[in-house]
């Protein structure tokens, strides 16, 4: 399945997580939920679900080892 069909079979959450990620390139889960108006819970799944769909790269922050920089991987 290409990455357009897996994104448009995710939750809504998921796809304005992916839509933000797009235009912002890289971002922490506060940032996205700043951005996204979503509460970090919300944030934190659909995070989970774009990592289980394999759309989402991960790292840890060199500034922040405590956070983690998400960066959209189509």
């Amino acid at each position: 399945m290409d990455s357009t069909a897996a994104i448009r079979d995710l939750p809504p959450s998921a796809k304005l997580v992916a839509k933000v990620l797009e235009y912002n390139e890289t971002m922490t889960q506060s940032e996205l939920a700043d951005e996204t108006l979503l509460p970090p819970r919300t944030v934190r799944y659909a995070l989970t679900r774009l990592e289980d769909e394999n759309l989402v790269d991960s790292r840890f922050s060199f500034s922040d080892a405590r956070k983690r920089l998400y960066t959209l991987d189509l």
